[in-house]
Protein backbone atom coordinates (compact mmCIF):
# COMPACT_ATOMS: atom_id res chain seq x y z
CA UNK A 1 0.00 0.00 0.00
CA UNK A 2 1.81 3.13 -1.25
CA UNK A 3 -1.38 5.79 -0.02
CA UNK A 4 -2.46 6.84 3.20
CA UNK A 5 -5.81 7.78 4.47
CA UNK A 6 -5.93 11.17 6.36
CA UNK A 7 -8.98 13.63 7.24
CA UNK A 8 -9.56 16.04 4.53
CA UNK A 9 -7.47 19.73 4.61
CA UNK A 10 -8.87 22.67 2.81
CA UNK A 11 -6.47 22.77 0.44
CA UNK A 12 -7.98 19.18 -0.57
CA UNK A 13 -11.29 20.32 -1.59
CA UNK A 14 -10.31 20.82 -5.69
CA UNK A 15 -8.56 17.78 -5.31
CA UNK A 16 -11.39 15.95 -4.09
CA UNK A 17 -13.78 17.40 -6.69
CA UNK A 18 -11.69 16.67 -9.72
CA UNK A 19 -11.30 13.04 -8.59
CA UNK A 20 -14.91 12.57 -7.65
CA UNK A 21 -15.56 13.92 -11.19
CA UNK A 22 -13.84 11.44 -12.82
CA UNK A 23 -14.89 8.50 -10.47
CA UNK A 24 -18.72 9.35 -11.69
CA UNK A 25 -18.27 10.26 -14.88
CA UNK A 26 -20.71 7.80 -17.02
CA UNK A 27 -21.14 5.91 -13.67
CA UNK A 28 -25.02 4.37 -14.27
CA UNK A 29 -25.78 4.97 -11.09
CA UNK A 30 -24.45 8.50 -10.86
CA UNK A 31 -26.18 11.76 -11.72
CA UNK A 32 -22.97 13.76 -11.61
CA UNK A 33 -23.38 16.14 -8.83
CA UNK A 34 -21.61 13.89 -6.05
CA UNK A 35 -18.48 16.37 -5.56
CA UNK A 36 -21.21 19.31 -5.49
CA UNK A 37 -22.97 17.12 -2.43
CA UNK A 38 -19.71 17.31 -0.68
CA UNK A 39 -19.54 20.86 -1.27
CA UNK A 40 -22.57 21.64 -0.12
CA UNK A 41 -22.06 19.29 3.22
CA UNK A 42 -18.90 21.04 3.77
CA UNK A 43 -20.60 24.68 3.23
CA UNK A 44 -23.47 23.88 5.03
CA UNK A 45 -21.29 22.50 8.40
CA UNK A 46 -22.80 19.01 7.72
CA UNK A 47 -19.76 17.22 6.85
CA UNK A 48 -19.18 15.41 10.24
CA UNK A 49 -15.78 13.43 8.22
CA UNK A 50 -14.44 14.31 5.08
CA UNK A 51 -11.65 11.64 5.02
CA UNK A 52 -8.89 11.35 1.86
CA UNK A 53 -6.51 8.68 0.40
CA UNK A 54 -3.64 10.35 -0.82
CA UNK A 55 -0.71 8.88 -3.09
CA UNK A 56 2.24 10.89 -3.61
CA UNK A 57 0.26 14.41 -2.85
CA UNK A 58 -2.77 12.95 -5.02
CA UNK A 59 -6.16 12.69 -3.81
CA UNK A 60 -7.12 8.92 -5.00
CA UNK A 61 -10.02 8.59 -2.85
CA UNK A 62 -12.68 10.16 -0.85
CA UNK A 63 -15.24 9.73 2.00
CA UNK A 64 -17.97 12.02 3.42
CA UNK A 65 -19.59 11.35 6.25
CA UNK A 66 -22.41 13.61 7.48
CA UNK A 67 -25.48 12.71 10.44
CA UNK A 68 -28.62 10.79 9.02
CA UNK A 69 -31.56 12.34 10.85
CA UNK A 70 -34.31 10.12 11.48
CA UNK A 71 -38.07 10.54 12.33
CA UNK A 72 -38.17 9.53 15.83
CA UNK A 73 -35.31 12.29 16.03
CA UNK A 74 -32.82 9.11 17.49
CA UNK A 75 -29.32 10.73 16.91
CA UNK A 76 -26.26 8.83 16.58
CA UNK A 77 -26.70 7.40 13.33
CA UNK A 78 -24.05 8.21 10.57
CA UNK A 79 -24.19 8.46 6.94
CA UNK A 80 -21.53 7.75 4.28
CA UNK A 81 -21.79 8.81 1.61
CA UNK A 82 -20.56 9.83 -0.70
CA UNK A 83 -17.64 7.64 -1.36
CA UNK A 84 -15.29 7.47 -4.80
CA UNK A 85 -12.21 6.40 -5.81
CA UNK A 86 -10.27 7.62 -8.93
CA UNK A 87 -11.08 5.21 -11.61
CA UNK A 88 -7.32 4.04 -11.65
CA UNK A 89 -7.07 3.09 -8.39
CA UNK A 90 -10.12 1.42 -7.96
CA UNK A 91 -10.29 -2.67 -6.95
CA UNK A 92 -7.37 -1.89 -5.01
CA UNK A 93 -8.45 -2.19 -1.62
CA UNK A 94 -8.56 2.04 -1.84
CA UNK A 95 -12.47 2.41 -0.94
CA UNK A 96 -12.55 -0.65 1.73
CA UNK A 97 -9.75 0.91 3.61
CA UNK A 98 -11.77 4.29 3.90
CA UNK A 99 -15.05 3.04 4.88
CA UNK A 100 -12.87 1.16 7.42
CA UNK A 101 -11.23 4.19 9.21
CA UNK A 102 -13.90 5.93 8.63
CA UNK A 103 -16.10 3.66 10.52
CA UNK A 104 -13.36 3.50 13.23
CA UNK A 105 -13.62 7.40 13.57
CA UNK A 106 -17.28 6.90 13.76
CA UNK A 107 -16.89 4.01 16.50
CA UNK A 108 -14.77 6.50 18.60
CA UNK A 109 -17.16 9.26 18.85
CA UNK A 110 -19.48 6.92 19.90
CA UNK A 111 -21.97 6.48 16.53
CA UNK A 112 -24.53 3.83 17.35
CA UNK A 113 -24.03 3.04 13.80
CA UNK A 114 -23.58 3.89 10.22
CA UNK A 115 -25.86 3.67 6.78
CA UNK A 116 -25.24 3.87 3.56
CA UNK A 117 -26.79 4.32 0.10
CA UNK A 118 -25.66 2.02 -2.28
CA UNK A 119 -24.98 -1.15 -4.60
CA UNK A 120 -26.11 -4.17 -1.43
CA UNK A 121 -23.56 -6.67 -3.03
CA UNK A 122 -20.71 -4.25 -2.23
CA UNK A 123 -21.60 -3.06 1.09
CA UNK A 124 -22.83 -6.64 2.22
CA UNK A 125 -19.25 -7.80 2.70
CA UNK A 126 -18.45 -4.63 5.18
CA UNK A 127 -21.64 -5.69 7.59
CA UNK A 128 -24.44 -3.81 6.27
CA UNK A 129 -27.82 -5.23 6.33
CA UNK A 130 -30.91 -4.28 3.88
CA UNK A 131 -34.53 -4.24 5.15
CA UNK A 132 -34.17 -3.35 8.57
CA UNK A 133 -36.39 -1.19 10.52
CA UNK A 134 -34.80 1.71 9.47
CA UNK A 135 -36.25 2.74 5.98
CA UNK A 136 -35.78 5.34 3.48
CA UNK A 137 -38.57 6.70 1.39
CA UNK A 138 -38.90 6.35 -2.23
CA UNK A 139 -37.52 4.70 -5.11
CA UNK A 140 -34.17 4.07 -4.00
CA UNK A 141 -35.23 2.97 -0.26
CA UNK A 142 -34.52 -0.91 -1.61
CA UNK A 143 -30.75 0.46 -1.38
CA UNK A 144 -30.75 1.31 1.63
CA UNK A 145 -28.55 -0.26 3.99
CA UNK A 146 -27.74 -0.38 7.96
CA UNK A 147 -24.68 -1.47 10.09
CA UNK A 148 -24.91 -0.92 14.01
CA UNK A 149 -22.26 -0.87 16.07
CA UNK A 150 -24.33 -2.56 19.18
CA UNK A 151 -27.41 -0.59 19.34
CA UNK A 152 -31.02 -1.60 17.87
CA UNK A 153 -31.91 -0.21 14.98
CA UNK A 154 -34.53 2.19 15.15
CA UNK A 155 -38.08 1.73 13.40
CA UNK A 156 -37.68 5.37 11.64
CA UNK A 157 -37.39 7.10 8.27
CA UNK A 158 -33.90 8.52 7.70
CA UNK A 159 -33.47 11.83 6.08
CA UNK A 160 -30.54 12.95 4.98
CA UNK A 161 -28.70 16.28 4.80
CA UNK A 162 -30.37 19.23 2.57
CA UNK A 163 -27.25 19.08 0.89
CA UNK A 164 -28.26 15.74 -1.05
CA UNK A 165 -31.16 17.68 -2.05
Amino acid sequence: MSWTIREELPEDAPLIRAMMLKAFDGHPYSDGDESDVVDRLRRDGDLVLSQVAVERGAVIGHAAWSAARLSNEDAGWMVVGPIAVDPARQGKGVGHALIEAGEAAMRASGAKGITVLGDPLLYRRFGFKQHTPLRLEGELGEFLQVKSFGAEIPSATIRYAPAFG
